[in-house]
């Protein structure tokens, strides 16, 4: 399995991007994947996953600005950002899971990608 994340870079404050994560040997739509960073001097977080069902769910601080979704022709996963401020600065990870319900924990993810950098100025 291969998890290959694009689309990351340097926005201002209010800026938008959209991550994608192109997947390998895996399809996309048929198990949980889900999006983590990790800011400078933090720990990495879950920042949103979909289940199978198409079940999104969000942590508080980016509800109503960012968006997953996934293109199962494609194969690929998606992380829509809009309204972005400073503190969603850091490395977007990428994560696939082999059941089809989604966890917030990084250790139930069994697939990663190698990140892909963004930077939000003010």
């Amino acid at each position: 399995v291969q998890l290959v994340e694009s689309g990351g870079g340097s926005v201002q404050t209010e800026g938008s991007l959209r991550l994608s994560c192109a997947a390998a040997g895996y399809s996309v739509g048929r198990y949980c994947m889900g999006w983590f960073r990790q800011g400078p001097g933090k720990e990495r977080e879950v920042v949103a996953n979909i289940d199978s069902l198409g079940n999104a769910a969000y942590i508080d601080s980016v509800k109503g600005r960012f968006t997953v979704s996934s293109d199962n022709a494609k194969n690929t996963f998606y992380l829509q950002m809009d309204s972005l401020k400073p503190e969603d600065a850091g490395m977007y990870y990428c994560a696939a899971r082999s059941l089809w319900f989604c966890t917030g924990r990084q250790a139930d993810y069994d697939y990663w990608g190698q990140g892909t950098q963004v930077t939000v100025s003010s």
